[in-house]
């Protein structure tokens, strides 16, 4: 017994060394900080380039201080091996971005491993020095001042362009943590960096971001500064810029400028869902004809006549308006201009099987038998036929989780069929069996 008190005291004080030695090491790194500092505030050393890289240096090393031997897809293995023997204080399942993860709670950071094991998140708690990716970032900017000749102009864009990632890291982690005005503000700060001299370079994936995460926080203002920008820069990002803008637009009140980026987004690119969700709604809205709608769809048909994905996205607005024979025909045609194209198929397949889960809910509420037995009727040759377009899309596509999603229409579907011949009870159990 007492061999075995030993055993833990030994362990808990080794628990504690290996804690003081991180303590130490943040410590030494803020004491670094305020040695380079004091060199950057006197009068004979300011002047030089050398005094600012060093004060930079040490900042930089100071924010990665608490953050230890850690670092994002490390798996708890290595950071085991690498930590030197840090334990958590605590350890706990919690949820992130709709992922369990393991929280490991340290003295001055969380880090979140997900289900496969690797560190996902990186959360300092207890910073070495506050907001020291900031002044690192001055302190670059006012070597580069002094630096005239250019000597150190290489090192000093490296510096930023590190400081550039360590932002977009940390506005990464906060989004993932769920704080969506603190991942705001770290992408600009990542836009600011990348922006300082001499490395002046237009980060325009953090600029499109911080509108993103403004977005999502609704504060349309801020959204609205960035997104511009993005537009300015030309990261259309497939046409979402163009609908982000549509949005933040309406959110500010201008209905006539919001309509201008939808449309305009729209005819340069027509396959972007979230500018024909816009357009429609503000077709229905608004009480304008939905039909300048299809004229758009129309003119890019006609400049991509072999552009299935035109005729798909066509049938999910015609969908979406409750157009069931206009939508079954652009996903025909999607079909008929690329028949290896399992988008139209799915389209087509879809829309026959809502249409056949709507039939039997109507006959569902009829009273009248004879009424009654038509609608089971249409109900049931709509439903078999949304058999052959699923099959074919089955047969087509590579990707197993569409795949998935297929099969589960095809069971459903062919469950009803079962008992009619062997065909169909074959056909269930393959669908019912896929991916077991």
């Amino acid at each position: 017994m007492k061999k075995f008190f030993a055993i833990l005291a030994v362990a808990a004080c080794m628990t504690a060394v290996n804690a003081q030695a991180q303590t130490k090491e943040i410590a030494a790194a803020k004491s670094a900080v305020e040695k380079a500092q004091a060199a950057a505030e006197n009068a004979k050393q300011n002047t030089k380039t050398a005094t600012w890289l060093k004060y930079g240096e040490a900042l930089v090393k100071a924010h990665d201080a608490p953050a230890g031997n850690a670092w994002v897809g490390m798996s708890a293995q290595e950071l085991a091996v690498l930590a030197g023997g840090e334990k958590p204080q605590s350890e706990s399942q919690v949820q992130l971005a709709g992922q369990t993860m393991t929280k490991q709670v340290y003295a001055a950071k969380n880090l979140y491993f997900n289900q496969n094991g690797q560190l996902a998140v990186i959360e300092v708690t207890q910073p070495a020095v506050e907001n020291a990716l900031d002044k690192a970032v001055e302190a670059y900017a006012k070597a580069a001042e002094l630096d005239v000749k250019g000597q150190k102009t290489k090192d000093i864009k490296a510096a930023l362009e590190s400081i550039n990632s360590k932002y977009t890291d940390e506005a990464y982690n906060a989004y993932t943590l769920g704080d969506l005005k603190k991942a705001s503000v770290l992408f600009e700060k990542a836009v600011k960096a990348a922006g300082t001299a001499p490395l002046s370079a237009i980060d325009t994936n953090s600029i499109y971001n911080a509108g993103l995460t403004a977005w999502q926080s609704q504060d349309w203002s801020r959204a609205k500064g960035f997104f511009e920008d993005s537009f300015k820069y030309g990261y259309l990002n497939d046409g979402e810029t163009y609908a982000k803008l549509a949005d933040v637009a309406d959110h500010l009140g201008d209905k006539a400028l919001s309509k201008k980026y939808l449309e305009d987004g729209t005819a340069k690119f027509p396959e972007n869902e979230s500018l024909m969700i816009g357009l429609i709604n503000y077709y229905i809205s608004s009480g304008e004809n939905t039909e300048e709608l299809f004229n758009l769809f129309k003119k890019a048909q006609a400049n991509e006549p072999n552009n299935a994905s035109l005729y798909y996205v066509e049938g999910n607005a015609r969908k979406k308006l409750g157009q069931n024979d206009e939508a079954l025909a652009a996903y025909e045609k999607a079909s008929q201009v690329n028949p290896n194209y399992e988008w139209g198929y799915i389209g087509k397949g879809i829309q026959l099987y809502d249409m056949a889960v709507d039939l039997q809910d109507k006959a569902s509420q009829e009273m009248n038998d004879a009424k009654y037995m038509a609608l089971m009727g249409e109900f049931e040759k709509t439903l078999k036929a949304c058999i052959e377009p699923f099959e074919k899309a089955f047969e087509l596509t590579k990707d197993n989780e569409i795949k998935a999603n297929i099969a589960e229409y095809l069971k459903n579907a062919c469950f009803r069929f079962r008992t009619e011949g062997d065909e169909y009870q074959a056909k269930y159990d393959k669908y019912n069996n896929f991916g077991k």
